[in-house]
């Protein structure tokens, strides 16, 4: 394979809605372009960039694929992304990694959550993005029809480029508005192959109606054009296209093709719309990055060969027998095989041994790689997603990609208890693979938790451990870490006195416990006065109220918010020492602290959602069921839909993520932060404190 420039290069990110055939659409392209030597099915486990077994498996793209197509003496980087929303972060990181999205959509299923969604991310990030029917010969396949629902759906800006000739398992060829000329294909071959002929007589009426709408479309984002336009002149093909480039970039068109990807029908037009409409990465704009390892200053970054080294590695693989292979964006400079390069994420020097590019499974090696090209990597010692390569004479790192938060919780847990350690470091090696997916340990109920964007991701993630790091793990509810406090003031005597032949113990407190302010923590005050208990076993009666405090008294949960004077006692000279007082006030915080009307406390998170105005009666409904409280609703400028603010109890919001998706058909979008604690009704209260009593019965059988 020759070496390409990054004028030569176009980046893509194919885009889309789970199901709508963006794996399929990138087999054809790079099989019609002849860098893929075999058409694949997703039926039959064979396509380009579906090759883990969780992908065979189930049906759908799971990860990042990455493959290309060499045509019109370009190179085309296909980064074929995820359509679920489960995994999300790989289709942000193919976006990140491109400079123009190609967004699928399904002539049977039509616009749907997965398209508005992957759409909105890639105007957002301001790459031009051309919309593809596909399934254009199965049944009930409408172009018309999908053309209206993007226009009122997703921008009213779009304009169809082709018309197709025939539709369902008619559709037999594409009339491209530019040309105007058809590809009329020979039935049964596969390679795309077509017949140039002239506008066929039955779809005359619509070839017409589009046209006009195409010219004078294109016309009303140019003046000049505009003016010839008006005037009745003629606008050339060449004029047409530049035009419509420069109004891609500028968001002010989306054009709409068609295809079938079983037949390879309408994909070489594709390629050749994408050469001649998408820019090359040489004509991207620069990026700012922070220069140097610190980042107290930024720098611009720009596609330029001559320009120093800089990357982005926006994917991380982990592959049995190789280790972890890192997929980057080359962003200016050009690097060879063997260069030694510097991480300033991380401060480490890396070695390139290996280069290649990315062919679906393959890895076919390479000498060099030029500025705005697409490559990989194994076994970096030290360097993970979202880590800038650079060199040590010019280093700088890079904006970071901003994955999405997760939003399910889990707890989980090695079948096997062996498998603690192989489990802890399998679940920090996914979360290199995928960012969205996190892992921590949690201290307060002593687990180990899971997040991820759905439930579907997180039995990925099982499937992905088992099968990469040989551990077998459950998956359960997490438990929620309640605390206790108290409401009321009281006093009492606690004593430990043990006679047991030889030196005794003995330690004698009387205490004072009452309740403090939310947040203040436990405090400690000594009122001893006259020497009854010598102060060098002052810190121990502290030590044992604090040590009880932590096991609570009403369901085993730490009591918090209380302050504790320590105002009589007694002693023996010869039996009193450091732990017996330490028990005396284990024993004094046990006698006082259940006359002091203890609670039960319990965390909150106040929540943030998104939610379309068809849906927010459900899902104010929703949360008022789960005892949310409502802090206010609004409906500002910068989004779709109505902004819900509230408080909810985190008992209540196990699996929110996935009740808010089905009540709002996936259109929803929420976010969460912990808000603080607050005492539980008492109702709620009892069935914890009984809980805890019947799980403290069974742990003591």
């Amino acid at each position: 394979m020759r070496e390409y420039l990054g004028s030569e290069i176009r980046n893509i990110a194919v885009v889309g809605h789970g199901g709508s055939g963006k794996t399929s659409l990138v087999d054809a392209l790079a099989f019609v372009s002849g860098t893929s030597k075999r058409h694949g099915s997703i039926g039959e486990g064979s396509s380009l960039t579906d090759t883990a077994p969780e992908e065979l498996e189930r049906g759908y793209s799971i990860n990042l694929g990455c493959a290309h197509a060499e045509w019109m003496d370009s190179k085309i980087n296909l980064l074929d992304t995820p359509g679920f929303l489960d995994f999300q972060g790989d289709a942000i990181a193919g976006l990140a990694a491109a400079d123009g999205a190609l967004c699928v959509i399904a002539a049977t299923s039509g616009v749907e959550v997965g398209t508005e969604r992957m759409f909105r991310e890639a105007v957002t990030r301001g790459d031009p993005v051309l919309f593809v029917v596909t399934m254009m010969d199965k049944e009930h396949a409408d172009f018309d029809a999908i053309y209206q629902q993007v226009k009122t759906r997703l921008t009213n800006k779009v304009i169809p480029i082709e018309v197709p000739v025939g539709q369902g398992v008619d559709f037999h060829g594409i009339v491209n508005l530019f040309d105007k000329k058809a590809h009329v294909y020979s039935r049964g071959a596969k390679s795309g192959a077509y017949e140039e002929t002239d506008v066929p007589s039955e779809v005359q009426p619509q070839f017409d109606r589009y046209y006009n709408e195409l010219i004078e479309t294109i016309a009303a984002t140019d003046d000049t054009l505009l003016e010839r336009y008006l005037n009745g002149e003629s606008i050339t093909r060449d004029e047409a296209i530049a035009a419509m480039k420069d109004a891609m970039k500028r968001m002010e068109l989306f054009p709409l093709f068609c295809v079938s990807s079983t037949h390879n029908y309408g994909t070489r037009a594709v390629l050749s719309t994408i050469i001649e409409l998408m820019p090359n990465a040489y004509e991207m704009e620069e990026i700012h990055a922070f220069k140097g390892a610190e980042g107290d200053h930024t720098v611009e970054i720009h596609a330029d060969d001559d320009a120093p080294f800089a990357a982005i590695v926006f994917k991380t693989q982990s592959e049995p027998h190789v280790g972890d292979v890192s997929v980057f964006r080359v962003l200016s400079g050009s690097v060879r095989n063997g260069d030694e390069l510097y991480n300033a994420t991380r401060d480490v020097a890396e070695k390139l041994n290996h280069l290649a590019i990315v062919q679906g499974r393959d890895r076919i090696e390479v000498p060099r790689l030029h500025a705005g090209d697409i490559g990989c990597v194994a076994k970096l010692r030290n360097t993970h997603t979202n880590d800038t390569l650079s060199t040590r004479a010019h280093p700088v790192r890079l904006p970071q990609i901003a994955f999405p938060e997760p939003l399910v919780q889990m707890a989980i847990h090695p079948t096997n208890r062996a498998d603690e350690e192989k489990l802890q470091s399998g679940l920090h090696r996914l979360h290199d693979e995928d960012p969205a997916f996190e892992t921590h340990w949690n201290p307060e109920t002593h687990e180990t938790l899971v997040t991820g964007l759905g439930e579907r991701h997180l039995e990925v993630a099982l499937a992905k451990l088992k099968r990469k790091f040989g551990v077998t793990a459950e998956l359960s509810k997490p438990r929620i870490a309640y605390r206790e406090t108290i409401r009321a003031k009281a006093e009492g005597q606690g004593k430990h006195k043990k006679q047991s032949g030889g030196r005794g113990q003995f330690g004698d407190c009387w205490v004072r416990i009452a309740p403090t302010p939310r947040g203040d923590g436990i405090k400690f005050e000594d009122r001893i006065v006259g020497g009854s208990i010598p102060s060098k076993f002052i810190p121990a009666v502290e030590k044992g109220i604090q040590e009880a405090a932590e096991r609570g008294v009403l369901a085993g949960f730490p009591l918090v918010d209380f302050r504790v004077e320590l105002f009589d006692g007694s002693y023996h000279t010869v039996d009193s020492n450091e732990m017996s007082f330490k028990m005396a006030g284990i024993q004094a915080f046990k006698t006082v602290a259940p006359k002091c009307r203890p609670v039960l406390l319990e965390p909150l998170d106040e929540v943030e959602i998104v939610t379309p105005e068809e849906s927010l009666g459900d899902v104010l409904g929703d949360l008022s069921s789960r005892r949310g409280h409502i802090l206010g609703t609004e409906a500002p400028d910068d989004i779709v839909g109505t902004r819900v603010r509230a408080v909810v109890p985190q008992s209540e919001l196990h699996l929110y993520a996935s009740a808010l998706q089905s009540m709002t058909h996936g259109r929803a979008s929420f976010r969460r932060q912990f808000r603080g604690y607050e005492e539980m009704p008492s109702e709620a209260a009892q069935r914890v404190v009984e809980e805890a009593a019947k799980a403290q019965a069974e742990h003591t059988h």
